[in-house]
């Protein structure tokens, strides 16, 4: 049975920002080029288009890398706010 993406912006206007955010973290140019680039770095055999050949573990630890770095610097981006405000 395959998982339901719950993942869901709250903000459809915040997408792009998102998207950019993403490249940040993985140190691409692009968005589209993100997880391929945290793929190269991880040493992870990963192409452009369909990747079926790749296990789930190593998957996880694209998609983790790059979800977590986004996290970190959005928690990074909301104290820098909270602190400038007060």
């Amino acid at each position: 049975m395959a998982k339901k993406n719950r993942n869901k912006i709250i903000v459809p206007e915040a997408r792009q920002e998102l998207d950019q955010l993403k490249a940040k973290v993985a140190g691409a140019s692009k968005p589209e080029d993100a997880a391929l680039e945290v793929a190269k770095e991880l040493g992870i055999p990963m192409k452009d288009g369909y990747n079926g050949q790749l296990t789930s573990a190593e998957a996880g630890k694209v998609g983790g890398k790059i979800g977590g770095g986004m996290v970190r610097e959005l928690v990074k981006m909301t104290q820098e706010s909270i602190k400038k405000d007060r």
